[in-house]
């Protein structure tokens, strides 16, 4: 990919005065994003130190691209999910109108981070600038700020899964085989609401009982599942003849339904609840993290982890076998 850059010539220092922002200048200058603003709309006068700033800048010649937009390319390229492109576009998009770049030192995006109270979405902010900066490193060699920025410290919470028998009485609670099809195929194979949403009917492979999907980055995988969603999928097949998507919903139509299910059940019932539901009654049953990782088509045992918090030790503890007895 070749971009094509765009030169800034040098002119006189002031006129940088409303050609650049007043964040800009004060991290070109260390001075006060205050006394910028006042020197921009005429209250004050330019100090010694700021023509002097602009004079030096002025001096370089800057080659500017646009590297969001490239990176954004880049993303598309890589067949990221369209949920994971809208994560960079905001994110991403607000860091880079607050926060200069090019001369952004590791305390500007400090500073910048500690806005966000909430650990979990300052932690969402630092993965995605971290992204872009080691992007915008390999492909331009341009400097990486974010080498010495520590990630935020996230909480280690105990989300919820839900038992076998909470898992029933969601069941028993629809009045139709699609939504008990939904909720069984959720629970027994741990899919994610896009790979759900996709499935058609050649996708299903009956002798063998798994699903073909496509999963993050366009991968191709298959997904178990059991008797029981056999059972409810062949029930609601014999009543819908699909022409496309086996469910006749799309992604917003299974949420809703979830979402009511919610509301009369008083249970957690979207997709991230049942995933984790699949991954923690497979490790209550005494398999492997390394085996669950390859089922639910996890690219790391982390995340396998992360999901299985709420396991406690007298769940693994029914599984130990002491090697001397």
């Amino acid at each position: 990919m070749n971009p094509r850059p765009k030169a800034y010539e040098a002119s006189d220092p002031l006129h940088l005065l409303n050609s650049l922002s007043v964040t800009e200048i004060s991290l070109l200058s260390k001075l006060s994003k205050a006394y910028i603003s006042q020197v921009k709309n005429g209250s004050r006068p330019p100090s010694k130190r700021l023509l002097e700033t602009l004079s030096s800048y002025n001096r370089c010649t800057k080659t500017e691209y646009d590297y969001f937009s490239i990176f954004l390319q880049s993303r598309k390229a890589m067949e990221v999910s369209p949920g994971t492109e809208q994560f960079y576009r905001t994110k991403l998009g607000k860091f880079l109108n607050e926060v200069n770049v090019d001369i952004a030192q590791r305390q500007d995006i400090e500073l910048f981070l500690l806005q966000f109270s909430n650990p979990g979405n300052r932690h969402a902010y630092y993965r995605a600038i971290k992204t872009f900066c080691n992007w915008r490193e390999d492909t331009f060699d341009q400097p990486n700020p974010m080498k010495r920025v520590r990630a935020p410290r996230l909480s280690k919470l105990i989300l919820p899964s839900l038992t076998v028998e909470q898992v029933s009485a969601l069941l028993d609670k629809t009045d139709n085989f699609r939504d008990k099809a939904i909720i069984s195929l959720f629970t027994e194979s741990g899919l994610r609401l896009s790979e759900l949403t996709n499935i058609e009917l050649h996708d299903i492979d009956w002798e063998m009982r798994t699903v073909r999907v496509i999963g993050k980055g366009r991968k191709e995988a298959l997904a178990p599942f059991g008797k029981k969603t056999e059972q409810y999928l062949q029930a609601w097949l014999s009543e819908y003849h699909p022409n496309g998507n086996i469910w006749g919903l799309n992604k917003w139509g299974i949420i809703s339904m979830l979402r009511r299910l919610e509301r009369s059940s008083g249970l957690p019932c979207n997709p991230h609840t049942f995933r984790r539901t699949f991954t923690c009654l497979l490790r209550k049953s005494g398999l492997d993290v390394m085996t669950i990782k390859d089922l639910g088509r996890w690219e790391s045992l982390e995340m396998v982890q992360r999901y299985t918090r709420s396991i406690r030790f007298n769940d693994s503890l029914k599984f130990y076998k002491a090697p001397l007895s």
